[in-house]
């Protein structure tokens, strides 16, 4: 027997008393005091408590004596007002009082609570994920995901955009990290990869004259994970033919103040601010600033030029920086013990340690003090605006090791100041960027793809400082994380072999990897540009959560398994046989 329900459990109000109503969902407590039991019964939007007395018949009363967390229930009953009413649940004036009651399955004792303080193992939580995602925090996480792929779905069509697919089997090509790979059952031998991301189709798109491109895609990449990363997330993908960085910045600004708008109820101000990749990385250490606090770098080089102190002048000598940033208020906040932590985190960035300078009102101190001076030390204090109380640090090495070191520093101490109020939502473009920049091993590699056009009146740099040459690039940042990148895209087919050719690649190696764009760009490819969010990301912003798990249903865990399905898993013999496929012996 299944109850046609007339509302959700969340619903219920004291204007709805007197009402008979029918409600189905899952017990989240029940309480038997004999001849009264009390249940609160839960649903996606929340939670009801239901009241079975001796009005009911005697058999109904004694089925409600049986009721445990977790059994899947309906019941019919009347709407009263409680005379103990509950100001945490928005349900909390009113009680359902019960004439019938239908089990429509058991539960065994669950092995995680469902409810949202429940500090449970994570890994514990994933393997049991269709539970943890009956917690009300869960299910409004999935709500706002859902509200924000259709704000997008509608705002997009608003502005002229069409939703295309594009293929999941594809060939694989360089794009940044490693690919899934997938065996042909049919060409033996031969592998399609999964996307990284749409990005070629999407330009082919363009050549084809969909003018306006747009798709909620799933993407995959075979890469470490950390909080905002997973094997498989999801895209807003979009592409426009006859546009450049303007066209693309303005609409995508309307999409975020639309979004900002119906998911938050927020007024954004728009256009948000624009700073270049290089402002970017001189006052912030990071390509993606949190600009909710004021702590920045300082150069220091020039005050440290004939210093005594040899971590220094070896450093100047080898042709590195000398940077540091100032904390207001940590001179008493920072001790010795807590520097000493922060000294191991900024080595994970290649900082070999890390210097501080304490301006109290009982003077000067510092981890170097006996190499400088008191008017040495003040005079950098001085250079970083440290006013009594305040601390300054510093990291010497090479800029990357100084803007990645104290990047991260600055926003570690934010977060331990609780200067990260994750209801301010600052928004930023970071414009741009570096054409080419050089991997471990000196190779030259695009920043973003080799799609990416240059900056057009810097072409001669191709043939000079080539790591001097800008892109028409541009990422999308809130609160110090990276929501989107996009660019504009080469499309003169000549130009793209300038490029490919400056990243090393052989005319045959541009037809294996890129041939069929390479021939598409032969029939009149338009100006485009676009753009790609992080849907998971962005999500995972507005609800103030730290980790992108907590936005996606069925997530993998930080060994890249599905605990729910067990997956990755071994295959069959049979269907490596015909996919002619060997495994190698494991040692």
């Amino acid at each position: 027997m299944l109850y046609k329900r007339t509302h959700m459990c969340g619903e219920l109000r004291l204007s709805d008393e007197g009402k008979s109503v029918v409600l189905n969902g899952w017990v989240a407590k029940a309480r038997s005091l004999g001849s009264l039991v009390f249940v609160d019964l839960r649903d996606k939007t929340g939670i009801t408590q239901v009241t079975f007395n001796e009005d009911v018949p005697a058999e109904i009363l004694d089925l409600a004596k049986t009721l445990r967390s977790e059994f899947c229930i309906g019941v019919k009953g009347t709407v009263k007002e409680r005379s103990s009413k509950n100001n945490n649940i928005p349900t909390g004036d009113i009680e359902v009082f019960a004439n019938d009651l239908v089990i429509y399955s058991k539960s065994e004792t669950p092995p995680i609570y469902v409810r949202d303080d429940d500090n449970v193992d994570d890994n514990l939580r994933l393997k049991y994920r269709y539970l943890d995602l009956r917690k009300n925090k869960m299910q409004r996480n999935l709500t706002v995901r859902h509200r924000v792929v259709k704000c997008a779905r509608d705002y997009f069509d608003e502005m002229g955009f069409t939703e295309v697919e594009t293929p999941m089997l594809i060939k694989p090509t360089p794009e940044g990290a490693r690919d899934y790979i997938v065996p042909s059952r049919v060409h033996n031998g031969s592998f399609y990869a999964l996307p990284q991301s749409p990005q070629m189709f999407k330009q082919l798109l363009m050549v084809a004259g969909t003018d306006r491109y747009v798709q909620i895609v799933k993407c995959f990449r075979d890469e470490d994970l950390r909080a905002d990363r997973q094997p498989e997330f999801t895209q807003i993908d979009l592409e426009m033919s006859f546009a450049g960085v303007d066209d693309v910045i303005e609409v995508q600004e309307g999409f975020i103040k639309r979004v900002m708008k119906e998911v938050k109820g927020i007024d954004v101000e728009i256009p948000f601010p624009r700073m270049t990749y290089a402002e970017a990385m001189e006052r912030y250490g990071s390509d993606k600033p949190d600009t909710r606090f004021d702590i920045e770098l300082m150069k220091l080089n020039d005050l440290f030029a004939d210093c005594k102190f040899e971590v220094f002048t070896k450093t100047l000598a080898e042709g590195g920086d000398i940077r540091g940033i100032c904390v207001p208020g940590g001179a008493s906040e920072f001790s010795r013990k807590k520097i000493d932590k922060l000294v191991d985190e900024v080595k994970h960035y290649g900082a070999k340690g890390l210097v501080w300078i304490k301006r109290e009102a009982s003077g000067i101190t510092s981890s170097v003090g006996k190499f400088f001076t008191e008017e040495e030390l003040a005079n950098v204090l001085d250079k970083c605006g440290a006013a009594i109380g305040d601390v300054v640090f510093i990291v010497s090495g090479t800029a990357k090791v100084t803007y990645d070191s104290l990047g991260f520093l600055r926003r570690r101490i934010a977060g331990l100041l609780g200067l990260l109020d994750d209801n301010q939502f600052n928004f930023l473009w970071v414009v741009d960027f570096p054409m080419f920049e050089e991997d471990e091993d000196g190779n030259l590699k695009a920043m973003h793809h080799p799609f990416t056009q240059p900056k057009l009146d810097e072409l001669d740099k191709l043939d000079g400082d080539i790591l001097s040459l800008n892109a028409n690039a541009y990422d999308i940042v809130l609160n110090g994380v990276e929501l989107g990148g996009g660019s504009v895209r080469i499309h003169d087919k000549d130009l793209q072999a300038r490029m490919f050719k400056a990243l090393g690649l052989t005319d045959e190696e541009c037809q294996e990897k890129f041939g069929f764009l390479i021939e598409a760009f032969k029939y009149g490819a338009p100006p485009h540009a676009g753009l790609a969010y992080g849907l998971d990301r962005l999500v995972m912003l507005l609800l103030g959560e730290k980790s992108i798990r907590e936005v996606i249903a069925f997530p993998k865990n930080q060994n890249a398994e599905c605990p729910v399905c067990e997956a990755p898993a071994p295959a069959g013999e049979g269907q490596l046989e015909e996919l002619g496929i060997a495994l190698a012996p494991q040692e």
